[in-house]
């Protein structure tokens, strides 16, 4: 399979390079279809990437109506396993429920199935596009709550150079720069990013002990990009991307470090038969410490430490648009998609080392789709597709060696597994005004359980989280409409109403409480909890999203807010989480930003995000506590192309709960964040 998936990458890189100085070359990918008009859509612009305080892809995203991680905090101070995305209150899970692409390719993590979000820079970045729904279709499996499209900056949006510098509380440094320019009758950029910080503690005040200290990060990312025309409506884009994110948790024993390095090939066809084939490969590592606290946070002791986790992700996917007639949009196409990985690590008990593990697979899924779009006039667009995916889950074990004698080792070969999921999607655009659209579309979606969930025990503080080789891929099904208005670039409304019901959901739950010893975990000491990952019988998620946005004289103001019920239906061993809400789901959030920009002079902004309440944990009973949050940022110009950087992050300090412990220890998210730099050629 691994060569399998490789030829593509050959192919791609063999044809001889072109350089007409006639054509033009964008960098993006194959226009959006028709059809796209009955799904919904929330569209990021380059100007809202780059006025951001925190300058951080997952904060912006998060004015986006339903977007979510599992944690509130940021990619500077949450544990790395804990950003996974999801949409429409799909939560109660780390792993990504979304599907993200950047520039086609999947981004999340090939063994936890977690996003790095310190590796995109949103100064690369031109657009994003968040469908809210599942079912990606043409992008494959992975989209149970919705696809996060990622696309790189073209030529016209990079300047020549670029760069910036800032310096911020505790003692922080952020930074980026940037080359772009014509290559032959291409263009190629490249640019590197970097942050550095002392970071904050992260137990709140009040509940702190002798151990807690300032949890510091340093990450930075190099990213690679050149289009070149192959001739007149033929472009390869050839994308690389290099990261390291180190972090600490504020105490010893639990720094984490992930390495990681992408590269793709996308070829583009833009004649009268459109197509567009990619393949990628990923490549990551990850380490994390993992430690115990006594009550009086006097002691620290280790507890894991996950010293390697190395893990490869290969794909391909390639579609074609043929010419059906006039109004017709047809997509077909395939895509194959491998991961493999597994963790390496040393346990220990009462601070020494007890125990080696290893623990890991492969899975593989092989799909095919036909999609189709039907615009009758200027009012009505009809969409439908259908894809049916084949997956394989391999070569599954678990293997310990004891390093005491009370230790009795756990080892397993797990059974290969595999099977064929259908799915498909369908929807519809009506157009009664040219302002006015009315919408709907119905959906299924189907996500495979990461290596993480499926062979990967994990403890943190106290509760220990045993893996199930026996899960079952999630599986979604789901309908939405909605209104949009329009008024030329001025004014945007939208409402959206939605129902989804997720079956086979995988979450954490729990089984039991320490002190005592667990299958699969081992000790757990009192005011532990001992969970299992499981398949609960379904969550159920319904609600509003609503988004508007005004544009006037320099003026803009934006703004979005989701309401979502989400309810868990459980059985058997999870009955007690019947009728709850899945953990780390907020029922509110919302978020307004005030934007005022001056050609060639001053650009500010201010947002206010709110998140409301919501439960750390499957039994309902640990609460964080709603947050509103106000941002800030301004850019004055200076001279030619050079300008003052001031921003403003959590300006009022705002308590942001992030996560609450069994002992009821709170953990918080960014607190007040100044910072001041310098910038040169654009934000």
């Amino acid at each position: 399979m691994r060569h399998t998936l490789l030829l593509p990458l050959i192919a791609l890189a063999s044809p001889a390079v072109a350089q007409p100085s006639d054509i033009l070359v964008t960098g993006a990918p194959l226009p959006a279809p028709v059809g796209d008009a009955a799904y919904d859509i929330v569209t990021i612009d380059r100007d809202a990437l780059t006025r951001s305080a925190s300058g951080r892809l997952e904060d912006i995203l998060r004015d986006a109506a339903g977007f979510q991680q599992f944690r509130r905090s940021d990619a500077r101070s949450a544990h790395p396993t804990s950003q996974g995305a999801t949409l429409r209150g799909l939560g109660g899970n780390a792993s990504s429920r979304a599907l993200i692409l950047l520039d086609g390719v999947p981004q999340v993590d090939p063994f936890g199935g977690w996003v790095s979000w310190a590796a995109y820079d949103p100064m690369r970045l031109g657009l994003v596009r968040v469908t809210r729904g599942g079912g990606s279709g043409a992008y494959g499996p992975g989209a149970l709550a919705g696809t996060i499209e990622l696309m790189s900056a073209g030529p016209t949006q990079l300047a020549p150079i670029w760069g910036g510098v800032a310096y911020g509380s505790r003692d922080s440094i952020d930074a980026d720069a940037g080359l772009s320019g014509q290559l032959g009758g291409g263009f190629a950029s490249l640019s590197g990013s970097y942050a550095k910080g002392d970071g904050f503690t992260p137990i709140v005040k009040a509940q702190r002990g002798p151990v807690d200290r300032p949890a510091p990060y340093e990450q930075y990312s190099v990213a690679a990009r050149a289009v070149i025309p192959l001739g007149n409506d033929t472009e390869l884009q050839a994308n690389g991307l290099a990261f390291h994110d180190a972090r600490d948790r504020g105490t010893d024993f639990t720094d984490n470090r992930t390495t990681g390095a992408d590269a793709s090939l996308r070829l583009v066809g833009r004649g009268r038969w459109g197509w567009e084939a990619v393949a990628w490969l990923q490549t990551r590592e990850f380490s994390s410490g993992f430690a115990s606290i006594n009550a009086a946070r006097g002691t620290v002791t280790p507890t894991l430490d996950q010293y390697n986790v190395p893990a490869t992700g290969l794909g391909a996917r390639f579609e074609l648009r043929p010419p059906v007639g006039q109004g017709i949009e047809l997509r077909l196409g395939g895509d194959a998609r491998q991961t493999e990985g597994k963790t390496k690590e040393i346990a220990f008990t009462a601070g020494a080392p007890s125990r080696l593990r290893r623990a890991g697979g492969r899975t593989r899924t092989i799909g095919a789709f036909a999609d189709a779009s039907i615009a009758a006039g200027d009012m009505l667009t009809l969409t439908g597709g259908v894809r049916i995916d084949r997956w394989w889950i391999e070569n599954g074990i678990f293997r310990e060696t004891a390093l005491i004698p009370t230790i009795v080792p756990l080892n397993a070969d797990f059974a290969d597994r595999s099977s064929t999921e259908p799915t498909a999607r369908a929807g519809i655009a009506f157009k009664p005004t040219p302002a006015i659209t009315l919408r709907s579309a119905a959906y299924l979606g189907w996500r495979l359980p990461t290596l993480n969930e499926l062979y990967r025990p994990f403890r943190v503080g106290a509760d220990a989280t045993a893996a199930n080789a026996a899960l079952v891929p999630e599986r979604l099904k789901g309908i939405d409409g909605g209104i949009d208005y329009r008024l030329f670039s001025i004014v945007h409304l939208g409402a959206t109403l939605f129902y989804n019901e997720l079956d086979d959901a995988i979450a954490n739950v729990t089984l039991g409480t320490g002190p005592g010893s667990f299958p699969g975990v081992g000790f757990v000491g009192a005011g532990g909890s001992y969970r299992q990952r499981r398949n609960l019988d379904a969550i159920r998620s319904q609600g509003v999203e609503l988004e508007a946005g005004i544009n006037l004289a320099g003026w803009s103001l934006s703004a979005s807010y989701a309401y979502v019920d989400a309810r868990v239906r459980a059985s058997g061993a999870a009955a007690a989480l019947h009728g709850l809400r899945p953990a780390q789901t907020p029922r509110h959030h919302a978020s307004a930003t005030l934007a005022w920009a001056e050609h060639q002079g001053p650009v500010a902004s201010v947002t206010l995000r709110y998140v409301g309440r919501q439960y750390e944990d499957d039994q309902n009973a640990r609460v964080l506590d709603e947050a509103l949050t106000l941002d800030a940022s301004a850019l004055i110009p200076l001279a030619k192309g050079l300008a003052l950087d001031l921003r403003a992050e959590n300006l009022a300090d705002a308590r942001v709960e992030a996560t609450v412990s069994g002992a009821n220890l709170v953990e918080r998210a960014t607190p007040r964040t100044l910072w001041v730099g310098l910038r040169y050629g654009g934000r």
